[in-house]
């Protein structure tokens, strides 16, 4: 599986929320730095190509769909990022999101519970 550029991202997340969408539909989702539809059609061909998305066609015209679950994109990238960033710790990860005051305590506890949970179900 490629790694997607940001452009990519944006319209894989776009395609994951809607399901399926024509190009028209998929430009309409898109808030800042709207592109043409000729150049939006050619990164969704290309989206094609990588095995991310499939198609139906309706006479000249396409309705495009995710292969690619949104899980497994996220899952695939979640481990390069730990991997990449975080010297393959996820405590290293947690470590600087809590010194980064982007997750509190309480979630903290959350987190251990669930953890927890599933050793015990084990």
């Amino acid at each position: 599986m490629q790694k997607l550029t940001n452009k990519e991202e944006e319209i894989m997340h776009i395609l994951w929320k809607l399901k399926k969408a024509f190009v028209k539909e998929v430009q309409a989702e898109i808030i800042e730095d709207q592109p043409h539809y000729n150049t939006l059609s050619t990164i969704i061909r290309n989206l094609e190509e990588k095995g991310f998305v499939g198609h139906n066609a309706f006479g000249n015209t396409h309705q495009y769909y995710p292969i690619i679950s949104l899980e497994a994109y996220s899952k695939k990238y979640m481990k390069t990022a730990i991997d990449n960033y975080f010297n393959s710790s996820y405590k290293n990860m947690v470590s600087f999101f809590a010194k980064e005051e982007k997750i509190s305590a309480a979630e903290l506890r959350e987190i251990l519970a669930m953890i927890e949970s599933q050793q015990e179900e084990k």
